[in-house]
C-alpha cells in the first residue's frame, strides 16, 4: 500500500496529469484501499476469536422430578387402603343381607385376619411402607367387625354402652397387636399403638353418657381419661404414641376443667361446689404433672395453669358461702399462698415460676376487680363545682356517688389493694424490679386510702381529713411519683371540698399549706399558687363580695409568686413566674365586667411585671409592663368616656420616645427608626386620622405646630426618622387645611386651565431636568448621612 502510495505521489510531482486522468488515479487508490481495509478487519475477527476461552456446551441436566420414589409410594398405598376400605364398608353395608350367618362371619373374619395377618411377612421382607397400608385396613376391617356385630346380633343393646365398650375393646386389640409385631418380626408399625391411644378416649365419655351421667360425671369422664393420657405422654417420652397422648391430654383436660369451672360459678351452696371443687384438683394434678415430669416443654405454662385451677378449686367452696364482696380475697388469699413454694429448691424451677406466675394473674385480677370502686371514688368529685356550697354530704359515699352509682361488692376493695401492695414490697426482691414493685406498691396504697372512705362511709369531714392528711404525706416524699399522686389527692379533696363553705375555706388553706412547704421544687410551686388563688376567690366569695371586686385581692398571688421567683432559679423560678402570671390572668378575667377595676388590676398587674424586670435576666419584662400600663390608661379613659385619641395616643408616645432617648444615649449606633420610630408614629398618626375628619382648628394647629418642631429637630440633629414623620405629617395638615381654598380655586378655574398649567409644568421640568436630576441626587445624600 506505502509503494502504491510512493508511486502515485512521485508521478504528481514528475508529472502533472490532466483532471480526468487524476480522478481515474485517486477513485484506483481508493478502491485498492477500501480492500486492504476489509482484509484487515477480516484478519482483526479472527484474532479476536483465537483469544477468547472455549466454553464447552452445558451438559444436558435431566429435569427434576416433581415427587420423590417414596412419596409416589405412599401416596399409591394409602390410596390403595382407602380404596379397599371403602370397599370393605360398602360390602358390609350393603351386601351383608345376602349371606348367612356362617358366611358373614367367614367372610368378615377371613379378611380381618388376612388383613393383619399379611403385615407380618410384608415386615420380615421389609416392606414397611406397604405392612403400614395393609395393617390401616385391617384396623378398619375391625371397626367393621363391631359394627357388624351389633347390627346381627346386638341390636336390642344400647347404642352408647355398646359404642363405650366397643372402642375400649378395639383400643386394647390394636394396642395389643401394635406390641405383639415388633416381637415377632423385629420392627414395629407406626399406625396402631397411636391409633389404640386415639380410640381409647371414648370409652369413659360414652359410658358416661350411656349411664345417664350428669355434667359433674362427664367432667369425671373427661378428666380421667386426660389423666391417663398424661401418664402416657410422660412414660413415652418420644414415639409416635406421645402426639395422640398429649392431644388427649391437652384436650379432653381442658374440657373437664371449663365443664368443672361452669359448676363452680353455678353451685348454690356447699354440698354443689365440693364435687365440683374436686374435679377442678383433679385437673389441677393433672397440669401440675405434666410440669413436675422432666424434658417437658410447657413445663412453665402447666405450673401456671395449675396454680390457676387450685385457686379456683380451693376458694370453690368459700366462694359458695361467703358473700359476694368476699368472694375476691378468699381467691386473693390463695393466689398469694401460690408463692409459698417459691422458696423450696426440690421444687423444679420451671414450676416455681409457673405458680408465681399464676400468682400474678390472680393478683392482678383482684386487683381489677378493686378498680371500680377506686374510679368512682376518683371521677364522682367531678361534678362538685355544679353543685357549690350545696349541703353537707350524708357521708362520704354519697359525696362521691352524687353523680356516679357506687359499684356492688366493692366492699372489699381497700383490703385488697392494700394486700396487693404488701405482696410487691415483701415478695419482690430482685434489684432489677424492686424499685418497679415499690412504684407498683405505693400506686396500689395511694388507691386503698383513696378508696376507704366511701368504703367504710366515713363521716364527710373524716373523709377530707383523710384525703389532706394523705396529699401532705405524699408531698413530704420527696420522689415524683408521690408528688404527682399528692396533686390528684389534692384535686379529690379540693371538689369534695365545695359541698360546704367552711370545707372548702379549711381544705384550701390546708392544701396552700401543704404545698407551700416543698414549694423549693416546680410541682409544689404550681400546686400552692392554685390554691392559695382558690383560697382567696373562696374567701372573697365568702364576704359576699363581687368577683369584680376580687381581682385586687387574687393579684396578692402574684406578688407572692414573684418574690419567690427572685429567690429561686431553674425550673423553680419558670414554674413561680408562669403560675403568677396564670393567677393574675385569673384577676385580670374577675375584673373585666367592671371597667374601673379592670384597670386597676391591669395598672397592678403592670407594677407586677416592673418589678420582675429590674432583674437583669428580666429585663424583656419591661415592654410586658409598659404594654399593661397603657392598657390600664386606656381602660380607665373609656370608662371615663373619654373620646379623645391623644388621650389614648399620648400616653404612650411620651414613654416611647423616653426610652429612645434613654437607648441612643447608651447605644449611640441605634437608629432613630428604632429609637424614635414607634413613639413619634404612636403621638402624631391617631391625631393626624382625627385631624382629617375634624372640623375645627384646634386640633390642626396643634398637630402642625407639633410636627414642625418635630420637623426642625430631626432637621437640626440630622435624624431620619423625626425629620420624614414630621414632614410628612406637617405637608398633610397643610393639604387638609388648603383643601378647601384648593377646591374653590379649581372651581374658578375655566376647564382648560389644569391641562395648561400642567403643561407649562412639565416644560419647565424638561427645561430644569439635568439640575432636578442633581438636586434629587443631593437630597438623597443629604438623607442618607443622617441617622
Amino acid at each position: 500500500m506505502l509503494a502504491g502510495v510512493t508511486a502515485a505521489t512521485l508521478a504528481v510531482m514528475t508529472h502533472i496529469p490532466s483532471p480526468a486522468e487524476e480522478l481515474r488515479l485517486v477513485d484506483a487508490e481508493l478502491y485498492r484501499l477500501d480492500a486492504r481495509r476489509a482484509q484487515l478487519l477480516a484478519r482483526r475477527g479472527w484474532l479476536l476469536s483465537q483469544l477468547q476461552p472455549v466454553r464447552p456446551l452445558p451438559a444436558a441436566v435431566p429435569p427434576r422430578p416433581e415427587a420423590t420414589g417414596p412419596g409416589v409410594q405412599n401416596v399409591l398405598l394409602v390410596l390403595g387402603g382407602v380404596l379397599l376400605t371403602l370397599a370393605a364398608a360398602a360390602f358390609t353395608v350393603v351386601s351383608w343381607g345376602h349371606l348367612g350367618i356362617t358366611g358373614r362371619a367367614v367372610v368378615l373374619g377371613a379378611v380381618t385376619a388376612v388383613a393383619l395377618a399379611v403385615p407380618v411377612p410384608l415386615l420380615k421382607r421389609g416392606l414397611r411402607s406397604t405392612a403400614e397400608s395393609v395393617a390401616g385396613l385391617g384396623l378398619a376391617l375391625t371397626v367393621l367387625d363391631a359394627y357388624a356385630l351389633y347390627a346381627a346380633a346386638l341390636t336390642e343393646a344400647d347404642a352408647t354402652g355398646y359404642a363405650a365398650g366397643a372402642t375400649a375393646v378395639l383400643a386394647a386389640v390394636w394396642a395389643a397387636y401394635g406390641l405383639l409385631l415388633p416381637r415377632v418380626t423385629g420392627r414395629p408399625l407406626l399406625l396402631p399403638v397411636p391409633a389404640a391411644v386415639g380410640v381409647a378416649q371414648l370409652p369413659m365419655v360414652l359410658l358416661a353418657v350411656a349411664v345417664g351421667a350428669d355434667a359433674s360425671g362427664i367432667a369425671a369422664a373427661l378428666l380421667v381419661t386426660a389423666a391417663a393420657d398424661t401418664a402416657l405422654a410422660l412414660r413415652a417420652v418420644s414415639g409416635p404414641a406421645r402426639i395422640p397422648a398429649v392431644a388427649g391430654a391437652y384436650g379432653l383436660g381442658g374440657w373437664g376443667a371449663l365443664t368443672a369451672g361452669g359448676l363452680v360459678w353455678t353451685a348454690t351452696g356447699p354440698a354443689a361446689a365440693a364435687p365440683a371443687a374436686g374435679l377442678l384438683l383433679l385437673s389441677t394434678g393433672i397440669a401440675l404433672a405434666g410440669a413436675w415430669a422432666p424434658h417437658t416443654g410447657t413445663a412453665r405454662g402447666n405450673a401456671t395453669v395449675a396454680g390457676l385451677l387450685a385457686v379456683a378449686a380451693l376458694g370453690a367452696v368459700p366462694r359458695s358461702v361467703v358473700s359476694d364482696g368476699w368472694v375476691v380475697p378468699v381467691h386473693l388469699a390463695w393466689g398469694i399462698a401460690l408463692l409459698a413454694p417459691l422458696g423450696v429448691a426440690r421444687i423444679p424451677e420451671a414450676v416455681r415460676r409457673g405458680l408465681g406466675r399464676a400468682s400474678g394473674v390472680v393478683q392482678a385480677l383482684a386487683v381489677v376487680a378493686a378498680l371500680p370502686a377506686v374510679a368512682v371514688a376518683l371521677l364522682g368529685p367531678l361534678g362538685a363545682p355544679l353543685r357549690v356550697w350545696s349541703g353537707v354530704p350524708g357521708d362520704a359515699r354519697a359525696a362521691v356517688t352524687a353523680d356516679l352509682p357506687w359499684p356492688p361488692a366493692s366492699g372489699t376493695a381497700a383490703l385488697v389493694l392494700a394486700a396487693v401492695a404488701a405482696v410487691l414490697v415483701s415478695a419482690v426482691r430482685e434489684p432489677l424490679w424492686r424499685p418497679r414493685a415499690l412504684d407498683t406498691a405505693t400506686v396500689l396504697v395511694w388507691a386503698a386510702v383513696l378508696v376507704l372512705p366511701p368504703v367504710l362511709r366515713l363521716p364527710y369531714a373524716a373523709a377530707l381529713a383523710v384525703l389532706v392528711l394523705t396529699t401532705a404525706a405524699l408531698a413530704a416524699w420527696r420522689r415524683l411519683l408521690p408528688m404527682v399522686l399528692a396533686l390528684v389527692t389534692s384535686v379529690v379533696a379540693g371538689l369534695l371540698s365545695l359541698a360546704a363553705e367552711p370545707a372548702t375555706l379549711t381544705v384550701f388553706a390546708l392544701l396552700t399549706a401543704v404545698f407551700a412547704v416543698g414549694a423549693r421544687r416546680p410541682l409544689p410551686v404550681a400546686a400552692t399558687a392554685a390554691y392559695a388563688t382558690a383560697l382567696l376567690c373562696a374567701t372573697g366569695a365568702a364576704l359576699d363580695r363581687q368577683p369584680s371586686h376580687l381581682a385586687p385581692l387574687v393579684l396578692l398571688v402574684p406578688v407572692a409568686a414573684a418574690l419567690w421567683a427572685a429567690r429561686t432559679a431553674g425550673a423553680t423560678r419558670l414554674t413561680a413566674e408562669v403560675s403568677g402570671g396564670i393567677a393574675a390572668l385569673v384577676a385580670v378575667g374577675l375584673a373585666v365586667p367592671d371597667a374601673p377595676m379592670l384597670a386597676l388590676a391591669l395598672a397592678l398587674t403592670g407594677v407586677i411585671v416592673a418589678g420582675t424586670a429590674v432583674r437583669p435576666d428580666r429585663r424583656p419584662a419591661g415592654q410586658v409592663a409598659a404594654a399593661l400600663f397603657v392598657l390600664a390608661a386606656w381602660v380607665r379613659l373609656a370608662a371615663w368616656e373619654v373620646s379623645v385619641p391623644e388621650a389614648y395616643a399620648l400616653p404612650v408616645a411620651f414613654p416611647a420616645l423616653v426610652v429612645g432617648v434613654l437607648r441612643r444615649r447608651r447605644d449611640p449606633r441605634t437608629s432613630s427608626w428604632t429609637a424614635y420610630g414607634p413613639g413619634l408614629a404612636a403621638g402624631l398618626l391617631p391625631s393626624l386620622v382625627a385631624a382629617w375628619g375634624d372640623a375645627h382648628w384646634q386640633r390642626p394647629l396643634l398637630l402642625g405646630a407639633g410636627a414642625l418642631l418635630v420637623t426642625l429637630s430631626g432637621a437640626r440633629h440630622h435624624l431620619r426618622a423625626p425629620l420624614l414623620l414630621g414632614g410628612s405629617v406637617l405637608a398633610l395638615v397643610a393639604l387638609h387645611e388648603l383643601a378647601p381654598y384648593l377646591v374653590q380655586v379649581a372651581g374658578a378655574l375655566p376647564r382648560w386651565a389644569p391641562p395648561a398649567l400642567a403643561g407649562l409644568l412639565l416644560l419647565a421640568l424638561g427645561a430644569t431636568y439635568e439640575q432636578r436630576l442633581r438636586d434629587v441626587r443631593r437630597a438623597r445624600e443629604t438623607l442618607g448621612r443622617m441617622n
